[in-house]
């Protein structure tokens, strides 16, 4: 199937996420569930498994070969698309990991996931992307994400790169959207584009993937450790060992989360 690279490249340098319905069938989506939910409870049992990202909400990085679906999602048409229609053809997947807003998860203040880079507050260009796949339907109370279009390009020089002054809330208040995806879904968007998640009220966790890819100027990649055993990446067509930023291991080593946003730690009252 064809995509329309106007329709992709409006979407993203627009509201700064766009979606796929219906990406994957439900068994699929069934089967990365239960990996998270393996992955997710060793990493709790060993130091520097987990990184809180608020009360209840961790975010784990993951071995891609520890998820049935890896090779599955890097070579989706519609995730190929979109790489190469915002990244170039050079483009790089550098994270690979998941998060997890679990009952009691409190509202996050409103942010952008890193600080813009010059490449698009300059030079107006995006370099990075998220890619985010939830393993669950979505209802109103299970703490969905708000994102506010349009906000990637926004500037607020002398404060804090991830976090807008509190002078800026009306604007993201009036231009937010609650997304509710259903099992089966992608999403891609600019971690740029101010977002937050919301309260969990419900009884069950909310996991999603997360894939993060750069073009090839883009450093996000030293936020991370993409590892892939030797056997694994050997494996893997040529097509697909080109767009990995990552460690080839003989052993796979845990992971020690690094990507810490303390502005996440304590949640948000307003």
């Amino acid at each position: 199937m064809a995509y329309d690279v106007a329709d992709i490249m409006g979407g993203l340098y627009g509201e700064g996420i766009i979606a796929c319905e219906g990406a994957f069938a439900h068994d699929w989506v069934e089967r990365l569930g239960a990996d998270i939910a393996t992955l997710f409870a060793e990493a709790r049992e060993r130091p520097g498994g987990v990184l809180a990202r608020g009360p209840n909400r961790y975010y784990v990085e993951i071995h891609p070969e520890r998820v049935h679906g890896f090779l599955d999602l890097v070579t989706h048409p519609w995730v190929v698309a979109v790489c190469q229609a915002v990244l170039g053809p050079d483009y790089k997947v550098v994270e690979a990991g998941f998060d997890i807003p679990g009952p009691g998860a409190m509202r996050q203040p409103w942010h952008r996931d890193f600080a813009a880079p010059p490449e698009t507050l300059v030079g107006r260009r995006l370099n990075s992307l998220a890619f985010n796949i939830t393993t669950v339907d979505v209802t109103d109370d299970m703490g969905p994400l708000e994102i506010a279009p349009g906000t990637q390009w926004d500037a607020w020089p002398g404060a804090d790169p991830m976090f807008p002054p509190p002078a800026l809330a009306p604007r993201y208040e009036a231009r937010r959207q609650r997304k509710l995806p259903q099992m089966g879904d992608i999403s891609a968007r600019s971690a740029l584009t101010i977002h937050r998640g919301t309260e969990n009220r419900s009884a069950r966790a909310r996991p999603v993937f997360v894939l993060g890819v750069d073009a090839p100027d883009a450093r996000n990649a030293d936020k991370h450790d993409l590892q892939l055993s030797a056997d694994f990446h050997a494996r893997l067509p040529d097509a697909v060992r080109r767009h990995l930023a990552c460690r080839v291991v003989d052993r796979l080593t845990p992971v020690v989360q690094a990507h810490t946003i303390e502005g996440l730690l304590m949640g948000s009252k307003g």
